[in-house]
């Protein structure tokens, strides 16, 4: 289901197999958009899947305030699930890996990856 952040072309879809969450975000993902990341993590993670997936393929620009969302989710779910997060260039993973979040989670190219991950 989309969420409405009043920013032109921000979306967050999110489902659930039971097994994984997956959270697949679009648009620019900065100050004014990443609490509506944080609310779908706490949305999905509420449901109890062994894995939580936020899938940043469709990111345009990655702000300080999303990457803190995704440490804190991190560090507040690591130990009851797994998670990862689908980042790959410039925009993206670019980020992460400058500020040393690939040491705390994994990172995959895609999401086919990120679901092969799983077993």
């Amino acid at each position: 289901m989309p969420v409405d952040t009043n920013a032109a072309g921000f979306s967050i879809q999110s489902s659930n197999d039971g097994r994984a969450a997956v959270i697949s975000v679009a648009g620019e993902l900065d100050v004014t958009t990443a609490p509506a990341l944080s609310e779908a993590i706490t949305a999905q993670t509420a449901t109890g899947p062994a894995a939580l997936i936020v899938d940043l393929s469709g990111v345009s620009f990655l702000a300080s305030a999303a990457m803190t969302v995704l440490a804190t989710a991190q560090q507040d779910h690591g130990e009851s699930l797994s998670f990862s997060v689908v980042a790959d260039g410039p925009t993206t993973s670019r980020p992460i890996k400058l500020m040393g979040l690939d040491q705390e989670f994994t990172l995959h190219a895609d999401l086919a990856s990120a679901l092969a991950a799983l077993g």
